[in-house]
C-alpha cells in the first residue's frame, strides 16, 4: 500500500505459522485478503512475506510458484519484501537463540537465501525492488573467544558475498533490484551501528574485493559499490531502541560511510521506567510477558554504557536498580501504555518524523509478531489488531 506516494506499508507474515507452504498459503487467504479489503479494497496491497526453509522449498516445487503468482494477481497482491531471518519453524515451540540457526557460517543459510531471492524475483513488481532480511551474521553467546568470533565474521561475510554475486546476476536477468537486508539485534554478532560499520569495513568490504575481482573484473571502488547496492541494513525500530541509539545518529552514520538502509520494520519495545516505591509492582507487570517461546533480551543505561540481559527472567532475577530498561518484546505499535509499563513508541515517531524529510527506505513493515503470547488481557482479534496498527501507522505518516 502507497502512503503519500513514496513509502510501501504493510505487515510482515511471520505473525501467523507458516512452517509448510500449504499452511502459509492458508495464512495469506484468511488474513492478508481481509485485511487489504479493510485496509485498501481497491488499491494494491504488498505482501510482506515470510517463507520457512520448509515452505520456500515446497513453493519451488510442481507448479505452486505460478498458482502463487496468479493468486497474487487475482486478489491484487505483491510481495514487498520477505522476512529471510527466522529458518525453521517460529510458532507453537520453543525459538529463542535458534531463531539464527543456521548462521550465516553456514551452506545451508547461504541456499536458503539465494533460494528467497529468486523467489522474490519472481513474486516482485516488474521493475521493482525489493529486501530480504536476514540474520546479523549470527548469534554471539555461542561464540566466546576472539578466534571464534573472527572465524565467524570471515566465513559470514564470504557467504554474504556470494550472495552479492548471485543478486548481481538477478538484476541482470530479471531487471529488478533485490537486496540483502542485515537485521541487527541484541546480542547478534551485529547489534548496533558501530557494529555494522566494523563489519562492512573490516570485513564485508576488503574480503569481497578479493573474492570478486577475478570474477568482475572490476577496480576496487566499483566492487564497493556494488557491495552497498546489494548487501543493506534492515533497522528494526525495536532493537535500535534496545540499543539506545537515536534514529538520527544510526542513518547519518551509515550514510556517511555509503551503507543504504533496505528496510525499516517498525516495532515497539517494552519500556521501564522505574520508581523504588513501584519495583516491584513493575516486576510483577513483567513476569506477565516472561515466556518460553522467543528471546526477550532487556537491555539499561548506565553510565551511557549498554547493559545487556541474555533473556528477561535473567534480569527479573537481578537485583540492581535501574533507572530505566527496554525489553526486547514487541508490543503492539498503537498502544503507550501497558498499565505500569510504557513502550518505545516514541522511538518509532522520531524515525516517521525523519523518513518525511529523508526518504532513506521505502519499505514499512510492521513486525508484532508476539500477538500470541502476549499477556491474555492484550489479546484482540489478530485481523482487527493488525488492520489498527496498519491505521495506526499511516495516519502518523500523514501527520508528518
Amino acid at each position: 500500500m502507497l502512503i503519500a506516494d513514496t513509502f510501501q506499508v504493510t505487515y510482515c507474515t511471520n505473525i501467523h505459522p507458516g512452517e509448510s507452504w500449504q499452511t502459509t498459503f492458508k495464512s495469506l487467504e484468511s488474513y492478508v485478503v481481509p485485511i487489504k479489503k479493510s485496509i485498501c479494497d481497491q488499491e494494491p496491497f504488498g505482501i510482506g512475506l515470510r517463507l520457512s526453509n520448509e515452505a520456500s522449498k515446497e513453493l519451488g516445487t510442481g507448479n505452486h510458484l505460478e498458482v502463487f503468482k496468479k493468486w497474487l494477481a487475482s486478489q491484487n497482491l505483491y510481495v514487498v519484501t520477505i522476512n529471510g531471518f527466522p529458518y525453521g519453524n517460529f510458532h507453537g515451540e520453543r525459538v529463542k537463540d535458534q531463531v539464527h540457526q543456521p548462521n550465516w557460517t553456514t551452506r545451508e543459510r547461504v541456499d536458503y537465501t539465494i533460494r528467497l531471492s529468486q523467489q522474490l524475483a519472481e513474486l516482485t513488481l516488474p521493475g521493482g525492488s525489493a529486501g530480504i532480511s536476514t540474520s546479523p551474521v549470527s548469534y554471539k553467546h555461542w561464540h566466546t573467544s576472539q578466534e571464534d568470533k573472527e572465524r565467524v565474521l570471515i566465513a559470514g561475510a564470504k557467504h554474504l558475498i556470494e550472495v552479492v554475486a548471485y543478486l548481481y546476476d538477478v538484476e541482470k536477468r530479471f531487471k529488478k533490484y533485490i537486496h540483502l537486508d542485515i537485521e541487527p539485534e541484541p546480542d547478534g554478532m551485529l547489534e548496533n551501528t558501530k557494529d555494522v560499520l566494523l563489519f562492512f569495513k573490516d570485513y564485508l568490504l576488503p574480503l569481497g574485493y578479493e573474492q570478486l575481482k577475478e570474477q568482475w573484473k572490476m577496480n576496487r571502488s566499483d566492487i564497493y559499490r556494488w557491495i552497498h547496492r546489494y548487501l543493506t541494513v534492515c533497522y528494526d525500530v525495536c532493537h535500535f531502541a534496545l540499543a539506545y541509539e537515536l534514529p538520527e545518529y544510526t542513518f547519518n552514520t551509515l550514510s556517511e560511510a555509503g551503507i543504504k538502509i533496505g528496510k525499516i520494520q517498525v516495532s515497539a519495545a517494552l519500556k521501564v521506567l522505574f520508581d523504588k516505591r513501584k519495583e516491584q509492582e513493575i516486576k510483577d507487570a513483567l513476569c506477565l510477558f516472561d515466556e518460553d517461546i522467543y528471546l526477550h533480551q532487556v537491555t539499561s543505561l548506565t553510565n551511557d554504557r549498554v547493559i545487556t540481559f541474555n533473556d528477561l527472567p535473567e534480569f527479573l532475577k537481578d537485583t540492581h536498580y535501574y533507572e530505566e530498561a527496554r525489553v526486547h518484546f514487541h508490543v503492539p505499535i498503537f498502544t503507550e501504555q501497558f498499565g505500569i509499563l510504557s513502550s518505545t513508541q516514541g522511538h518509532i515517531l522520531k524515525v516517521l518524523e525523519y523518513l518525511v524529510s529523508n526518504p532513506i527506505s521505502t519499505c514499512l513493515e510492521i513486525e508484532t509478531y508476539t500477538w500470541e503470547v502476549l499477556p491474555a488481557d492484550l489479546k484482540y482479534n489478530l485481523t482487527d489488531s493488525i488492520v489498527r496498527e496498519i491505521k495506526w501507522l499511516t495516519n502518523r505518516l500523514l501527520q508528518e
